[in-house]
């Protein structure tokens, strides 16, 4: 993207924060609102100040002013530098209203939220999400296709690694696998490649390990990362092997939910309605308390962000909203099902943009 558009989020940032400013130190917001992500985080402060009616301004440490300044949204702000030796917050409060109320960044440092305070003791400091909860949930045509091009580029390293062989290998060579496609097809970073083979697919967030999958093994998959800045978040189960009916059945209650739970989308609808559908499936199937996660997550320039799609959430859906919905079903000690796609609400209902096949695959 160019000048124009960060300049266009900044000024709509800017507007829809109504009465406070907004202070953003690195990581996703950052780069969403001017493209800027330091080579390395570290203690020294840089901070994005985005006020109504005023210029936006972006303070780094001075060493690394050269590069802020070659950002993709550099020339829609004022970039200034700051020496070691000086007070960082003290110059960033030169900035900021004495008695100002500013939303920060929820992943800010506590050092610098400290500093920050004790350099405007008269300030009101906000999270970031609570004064601007839907800054990056609501997806632009432009951000939609960048997210269906990392789509697109998941389900073909899903197609390609169904053509490896499983059995007899280990968890984390199939995870390289995966994470090799990714690459090939695209991605330029990888995120996360979950492999859970048999008792260890019933727990979501397992970690590839050394475990070797076996013949008649139920096997989770759940991978992504990053393509041209976007995310990319998919999950399928495969079987090695011919399955049984207790894992078809299973499989098959989880697919049900996952069609349930994506008919379901359409604007207005509450995040946690959508989440109920999914559930409500599963529960009648009598698996109701092996579904132990929410059915989704928000998508963009991270791989998870709003909107959440869980109980108690009562956010409506609106159209360009882009969100995961992975119901699973956890077996402990046997075997896990997980099915996930990423979904943009449009003023229809849903749109997949994951769109490789959801029946139960066999690999060798």
């Amino acid at each position: 993207m160019g000048r124009d558009e960060y300049e266009r989020r900044m000024v709509r940032a800017g507007r829809a924060a109504a009465e406070a400013g907004l202070i953003v130190t690195p990581g996703p917001d950052l780069v969403w609102l001017c493209g800027y992500r330091p080579t390395a985080v570290t203690e020294r402060l840089t901070a994005l100040v985005i006020e109504p009616g005023r210029a936006p301004r972006l303070l780094v440490p001075v060493l690394e002013r050269p590069d802020a300044e070659r950002a993709a949204g550099a020339g829609a702000l004022t970039v200034a530098g700051w020496t070691d030796g000086a007070d960082p917050y003290v110059e960033l409060g030169k900035w900021l209203a004495p008695q100002g109320r500013y939303g920060v960044s929820d992943g800010m440092w506590a050092l610098h939220l400290l500093g920050l305070q004790r350099s405007v003791p008269g300030g009101g400091y906000a999270a970031l999400t609570e004064v601007l909860p839907m800054l990056r949930a609501v997806k632009d045509a432009y951000e939609v296709e960048r997210l269906a091009a990392a789509g697109a580029a998941a389900d073909a390293a899903y197609q390609d690694v169904l053509g490896v062989r499983f059995a007899g290998r280990r968890e984390c060579d199939v995870a390289g696998d995966l994470a090799r496609l990714l690459t090939e097809h695209g991605h330029s970073q990888v995120d996360f490649t979950v492999v859970g083979s048999g008792p260890n697919g019933a727990n979501p967030h397992h970690e590839a390990g050394e475990r070797v999958i076996q013949d008649g093994d139920m096997v989770v998959l759940d991978f992504g990362g990053l393509k041209d800045g976007y995310g990319s978040d998919i999950s399928r189960t495969v079987h090695v092997g011919e399955p049984g009916a207790e894992e078809r059945t299973v499989h098959e209650v989880v697919r049900e939910a996952q069609q349930a739970a994506f008919e379901a989308v359409r604007p207005g609808i509450a995040c946690q309605d959508v989440d109920r559908v999914a559930r409500r499936v599963i529960k009648s199937a009598g698996y109701g308390e092996y579904f132990i996660h929410r059915t989704g997550h928000g998508i963009g320039v991270t791989t998870h962000e709003p909107p959440y799609l869980v109980e108690g959430e009562h956010l409506p859906l609106v159209p360009g909203m882009c969100f995961s919905i992975e119901p699973g079903i956890y077996l402990p000690g046997r075997f896990g099902v997980r099915i996930e796609d990423i979904v943009v609400c449009t003023e229809s209902g849903g749109r997949r943009l994951n769109v490789t096949g959801r029946a139960l695959a066999v690999v060798a």
